[in-house]
């Protein structure tokens, strides 16, 4: 339904945002790296960032501090939801459909570096998802930050060009630097599609995958040292 959607808006415009590169298959590329990135994050991340709110409310998670294996590492993998696979080969397909209607073959060079940061896209979508699932330690039920997360994220999927004028400069400065959810996509799309433009944004992103990272941890583990197990 979602590629529908913008098949029909491409039989209106030959490009989304004027001189900005982006027409139909370029765009498809930039659709099936999002549907990459949400389908991990739906499969590996998602179902256990949803259950841990259950695992303070029903004790479970006492059991998991127990292990002698990192809590972090065994609350994020514990679990996972196969059928989200499902848009990665969807979007495996539309990625070499639209390269083939392009007459275009990445160098493998780009094929490595597309890889890289689609697993920096994925590690900072993760870094998003555990601080906020870290945060039920203090506030219990938290369902309004998870639909909060689904509200921001949504800013990624779109290319950066379209975010413009009075109030798309202001969100495109603040999705980029201070929550970063616009190299998710952006970097590894172009790496593909128009890799020069892609040099500065690719430093960007390795830099703020490192710095997400971290400061998930950091807020994972100081929720952890406020936890009360349900025996005390």
């Amino acid at each position: 339904m979602n590629l529908g959607f913008y098949i029909l808006i491409f039989r209106y415009t030959p490009m989304i945002g004027e001189g900005t590169g982006w027409g139909q298959y370029q765009f498809f590329i930039f659709l099936s790296t999002t549907l990459f990135v949400t389908s991990l994050v739906q499969t590996f991340f998602m179902p256990n960032a949803e259950e841990f709110s259950e695992l303070i409310r029903r004790g479970d998670l006492d059991f998991a501090l127990l292990k002698p294996i990192d809590t972090q590492f065994l609350v994020s993998l514990h679990r996972m939801n196969w059928s989200s696979m499902a848009n990665f080969g969807f979007g495996a397909g539309l990625l070499v459909y639209s390269l083939y209607r392009l007459h275009y073959m990445p160098h493998p060079v780009q094929w490595v570096l597309y890889v890289v940061y689609v697993a920096c896209g994925v590690a900072i979508m993760y870094s998003l998802m555990i601080s906020m699932a870290a945060v039920s330690v203090w506030m219990g039920r938290n369902q309004s930050l998870y639909n909060f997360w689904f509200y921001i994220t949504n800013f990624s999927r779109y290319p950066m060009e379209i975010y413009r004028g009075t109030w798309g400069d202001p969100l495109r400065w603040t999705f980029t630097f201070v929550i970063p959810v616009l190299i998710v996509v952006n970097v590894p799309a172009r790496l593909l599609v128009k890799p020069l433009e892609a040099r500065t944004l690719a430093v960007l992103a390795v830099a703020y995958t490192a710095g997400c990272l971290a400061a998930s941890r950091w807020v994972f583990n100081r929720a952890l040292l406020s936890y009360r197990s349900a025996s005390s």
